[in-house]
C-alpha cells in the first residue's frame, strides 16, 4: 500500500494499479456499485482522475489488519486526498491475497 500511495501521489495510475490482482476476477466496489476486472478498474481510475491535479496527494490510515490464513488478509482504514481546491476522503476495506509471493488486492470496497 505504501508503494500505491507514492505512485498515486506522483500521478502514476499505472504504478498504483500494480497493487491490484491483474485478473478479470478482481472486484472493486465503489459508490456506483461493483466493477469486475483489472482493466475496467484501471479505466475507471483513468476516467475519474485524468491528471495529477485531480489525483492529489494520497494518504492512507490503516485501522485494522487481520490475517485470514497464510495467503489472505483483511485491511480496513481510511483514505484522503490533498488537492488544491478540496480534500475528499473516505473508508476502505481490502481483501489481499498472496499471489506468486506478492500481496495483491483482490477485492476493494472504497467509499
Amino acid at each position: 500500500m505504501h508503494n500505491q500511495q507514492i505512485a498515486w501521489s506522483n500521478g502514476d495510475i499505472d504504478g498504483f494499479m500494480q497493487g491490484y490482482w491483474k485478473s478479470d476476477s478482481l472486484m472493486f466496489i465503489g459508490k456506483r456499485g461493483p466493477t469486475y476486472g483489472w482493466q475496467q478498474t484501471f479505466d475507471n481510475y483513468k476516467k475519474g482522475y485524468p491528471d495529477k491535479a485531480a489525483m492529489g496527494k494520497l494518504t492512507f490510515r490503516i485501522d485494522k489488519v487481520e490475517l485470514l490464513g497464510k495467503r489472505d488478509a483483511f485491511v480496513m482504514g481510511a483514505w484522503s486526498l490533498a488537492r488544491a481546491k478540496d480534500a475528499p476522503g473516505g473508508y476502505f476495506t481490502l481483501w489481499f491475497r498472496k499471489i506468486n509471493g506478492e500481496w495483491k488486492v483482490i477485492c476493494d470496497h472504497t467509499s
